[in-house]
């Protein structure tokens, strides 16, 4: 009596590989991972952004309604370019600068927030160090603050700016 084998032949398993090859192929596509990691950052940015306002906001409840030193008004007129500042002592290529970290950190916020493409992401402690947050603090002539991330990743084709006012 001959003996029986039993087991998928070469073609079946080829088939098989064939179909999970485009099933894989497909769930990539449609997960899209350079679209997950830039909502990741601007989610990031947007939180970023929400703690620097509520730690100025903070500083402000304490000192009788003062704003940090520094922060400039913005009078609306491009050509003078105070509507966007940079908390920063060491600006990239912004030719505005605000420090604030000194009077925020870390009083107000632990640890001042940073760009997550700046310094790899990593938080300032120490103010007395050149450094960049890559976010941009302004006030209006009614004493409003803007706080906005000028680094937006586009995800599916549209970079909408993060800017919160309060």
């Amino acid at each position: 009596m001959p003996k029986k084998y039993s087991g998928f032949t070469l073609i079946e398993l080829l088939v098989v590989i064939g179909i999970l090859g485009i099933l894989l192929a497909i769930v990539l596509i449609a997960i899209n991972p350079a679209a997950q990691f830039a909502q990741a950052n601007n989610t990031a940015r947007t939180n970023d952004v929400n703690t620097i306002l509520n730690a100025i906001h903070q500083y402000s409840a304490d000192h009788r309604g003062l704003l940090p030193t520094g922060i400039p008004t913005d009078d609306g007129n491009a050509a003078n370019g105070s509507e966007a500042l940079e908390i920063a002592k060491d600006a990239d290529d912004l030719t505005f600068e605000v420090d604030v970290c000194a009077l925020l950190v870390p009083d107000y916020v632990s640890l001042l927030p940073v760009d997550p493409d700046t310094n790899n992401g990593v938080a300032i402690a120490d103010c007395t160090v050149a450094y960049t947050t890559r976010y941009l603090v302004v006030k209006d002539a009614n004493g409003r603050v803007t706080v906005s991330a000028p680094d937006v990743e586009a995800v599916r084709g549209t970079s909408t700016p993060i800017s919160i006012t309060r």
